[in-house]
């Protein structure tokens, strides 16, 4: 109720002879008393608590003030036309205006739930840039999507469900559609540049048209042309800071290049104004249906992929946070956002997308051209990602998890992103994997203490660090249990996988030796531990360069085999058998050092060089010492064997240990081709030698000095000759 009308009326009158010392607060219980107040006390300035929006008590209490001369249309919630006037929203007479610090409420408006839209109230109370926070107390349901241009505003739904009952159409094939959408604007100043230098990897200063246009603290969308052999490789599409002016043509900005881009190409900025600080909090959010469709490119309808909602989107945003957004039955990405730079994702989670199969669905977030975002204590279930990165650098994600991950949590388009890294994360891992018009490039990604189903990593990756991540068998994925990896400074390290680890090389950019060391890889029939030379598809080529294995353990084996690799380097790296029935693992690096480690019911199966096609060579080459050691028997009946006709290997034997376990079983089964031996200092225990057709001829030789040889049947090494010595300077027991 208000106050008498005697007090009103006494509130009045000292309100009317000024001073704050004369001023009463005259009070509502709702805010229909509020417009039904007498117009003897609508003075300008006049305050009324008013209790309630329709009785008091109810949440919807707020401060207002009587403004005379104010014309604002009546929004319902912080601006009131009085009752005499309410037949014209926009009647001259002055209004009520709420008084706030900046904090509003969508019960200010009258909505106490889902039952009544709050579209209306959410632009009245954002539109207004004395409104810095929104906060909901209630269940809402919005049936519009809105775009707002403005910096410094949160949005908190404490948790509330925030629903889109009868929301209207999106457009065509848009993930920004969101229900809140914050949206940087173009400056409207451009200007493009031919580069006269290469830009250097790692470099933070751009070549510019004229540097007169650029402030520091100014925001520019910098976008290299992209690369002929594909429509979205750019290694440059970012939304940058300026920090400093150089000279006429060179700006420094916020960023350090991730590639090197050569001269002559076309750098184009363009002057934005991006939202700053606008941050989105503590949503329940609940999607609509969409109707399933059967294609992953073709639309079941028209309007198919317009029906769908998803909460948030941000474009040329910065330092713009989301937290704790919980949401299920999404179309969109929950989290939708494209040139943003510092940001924060974290405590999200997504259930049960209602779409992931069509491209851009099912997302938990999807990160294009974006610096600087950490996403962490995020959780997706059934979702196509839990988050993509497409042009992304030097971005973390921490401790987030997805179940029913077959479609791949953790993503990288492969459009040349760079310095990422994962940490404490768990799901499948897929990078640059999105297709050459992508670029099928990234670089220097980082993952540690992660388990996954699969790891797909086989692109144009550069300097990828796996370390303490564990790749598991899962029921029905028949990929699983794999890592696929570029070796182009591949660094794996504690690593295991039970199904296998293979590796190709698409790229040569790195400085980094390949180097994999203290992990373990279980094996199952006829895989790959590295591509052929037979395939030249992206992610399927052979390794051509050196790979280091260092206190490995690969197990298992049954018929595996080494595909390529110039240098293969191990280092007391294992090779054990599945059994001694079992144990083939065929090589065909061009060398193979052996230093340390062994074989265990295991055979080295020689079949020439991997790229004796195109080379016309098939020479090959085995060290072997450092308190190496065979033992057991296996399949091929030989520790080391090759006996292809027109094969030529060298063999070099030092501190080596060779013990077979029954005397059918070879220490080295040599035939065919022109062989070098040389074993110097070597012990061999029973079995027995096979390298009667070695081909030790002219130029060939066969030695073998200082060994002990026990119980070693040699009745099938080639008689001694010039090239050939084998009796003398031997202990054989």
């Amino acid at each position: 109720m208000l106050q008498s009308n005697e007090h009103a009326n006494d509130c009045a009158n000292s309100l009317q002879q000024g001073g704050p010392q004369g001023r009463h607060l005259l009070q509502a219980a709702n805010v229909k008393e509020l417009l039904s107040l007498a117009t003897g006390l609508l003075r300008e300035g006049t305050i009324v608590q008013v209790a309630g929006y329709f009785e008091a008590g109810d949440g919807g209490a707020k401060l207002m003030r009587w403004v005379s001369g104010s014309a604002k249309a009546d929004n319902g919630g912080t601006v009131h036309v009085p009752s005499a006037a309410s037949d014209d929203r926009t009647a001259a007479s002055g209004r009520w205006e709420a008084l706030h610090n900046g904090v509003a409420d969508f019960r200010w408006f009258g909505i106490f739930g889902s039952g009544v839209n709050a579209d209306d109230a959410m632009d009245a109370m954002a539109n207004d840039p004395s409104i810095r926070r929104i906060e909901a107390h209630t269940n809402l349901n919005f049936i519009r999507r809105h775009t707002f241009h403005r910096s410094n505003l949160e949005f908190d739904f404490h948790g509330h469900t925030v629903t889109t009952e009868g929301i209207a159409l999106n457009t065509r094939d848009n993930p920004f559609g969101a229900v809140i959408f914050f949206q940087g604007m173009e400056a409207g100043v451009a200007q493009t540049v031919k580069l006269t230098a290469e830009l250097a990897e790692l470099t933070d200063v751009l070549e510019v048209a004229d540097s007169s246009a650029f402030q520091e603290e100014d925001w520019w969308l910098a976008r290299i042309a992209h690369r002929p052999e594909g429509k979205a490789q750019r290694e440059l599409d970012y939304l940058l800071k300026v920090t400093e002016i150089i000279d006429a043509t060179h700006v420094r900005f916020n960023y350090k290049l991730g590639w090197t881009i050569e001269a002559g190409r076309e750098l184009t900025l363009k002057k934005m104004n991006p939202v700053v600080r606008s941050n989105v909090r503590n949503m329940k959010f609940i999607g609509v249906p969409v109707p399933p469709s059967t294609s992953t490119s073709i639309r079941p309808f028209e309007t198919w992929d317009q029906i769908g909602s998803n909460p948030v989107a941000y474009e040329f945003a910065v330092s713009c946070d989301v937290s704790g957004i919980e949401a299920k039955h999404v179309f969109w990405p929950v989290i939708q956002r494209r040139y943003c730079t510092y940001f924060v994702t974290e405590r999200c989670e997504l259930i049960n997308p209602v779409e992931r199969d069509w491209g851009g669905t099912g997302y938990l977030t999807q990160q294009l051209n974006v610096l600087y975002g950490h996403i962490r204590d995020c959780n997706a279930s059934n979702a196509r990602h839990l988050n993509d990165f497409t042009c992304a650098a030097y971005c973390m994600v921490e401790n987030c998890h997805s179940d029913g991950d077959d479609y791949g949590p953790f993503v990288t388009h492969g459009q040349f992103e760079h310095d990422l890294t994962f940490v404490g994360n768990s799901g499948l891992l897929s990078f640059a994997n999105s297709g050459t018009h992508w670029g099928d490039s990234a670089k220097r990604i980082t993952v540690k203490k992660h388990t996954a189903c699969w790891v797909v990593a086989h692109k144009k990756l550069t300097d990828l660090t796996l370390e303490d991540v564990h790749v598991f068998v899962k029921e029905g994925n028949p990929y699983s249990g794999a890592i696929w990896a570029n070796a182009d400074g591949l660094q794996m390290k504690g690593c295991t996988a039970q199904k296998t680890v293979t590796l190709s090389q698409s790229s040569a950019r790195s400085v980094r030796r390949n180097v994999l060391d203290n992990c373990t890889f279980g094996t199952v029939n006829d895989i790959e531990i590295a591509r052929p030379a037979e395939n030249q598809d992206v992610g399927y080529r052979p390794v051509a360069s050196e790979v280091v294995m260092q206190n490995c353990r690969f197990h298992g084996i049954e018929k595996v085999s080494v595909g390529s690799i110039d240098r293969l380097i191990l280092i007391n790296t294992w090779f054990e058998g599945a059994s001694p029935q079992a144990g083939s693992l065929t090589v065909k690096s061009k060398e193979i050092i052996m230093q340390g480690g062994g074989l265990r019911n295991c055979c080295l199966l020689l079949e020439g060089a991997w790229d004796q096609a195109a080379a016309g060579k098939p020479d090959q080459s085995v060290t072997v010492g450092g308190g190496a050691q065979f033992s057991g028997t296996n399949a091929e009946k030989a520790f080391l064997k090759s006996t292809e006709p027109g094969n030529a290997v060298t063999w070099s034997f030092g501190d080596l240990t060779s013990a077979a376990s029954d005397a059918d079983t070879a220490h080295f089964h040599i035939a065919g081709g022109g062989h070098k031996l040389k074993a110097i200092g070597s012990r061999f225990i029973g079995g027995r030698y096979e390298a009667a057709e070695g081909g030790f001829g002219e130029g060939r030789y066969l030695f073998i000095h200082a060994c002990i040889e026990e119980s070693v049947d040699r009745s099938s090494l080639p008689e001694e000759s010039a090239g050939v010595k084998h009796n003398e300077g031997n202990l054989t027991i």
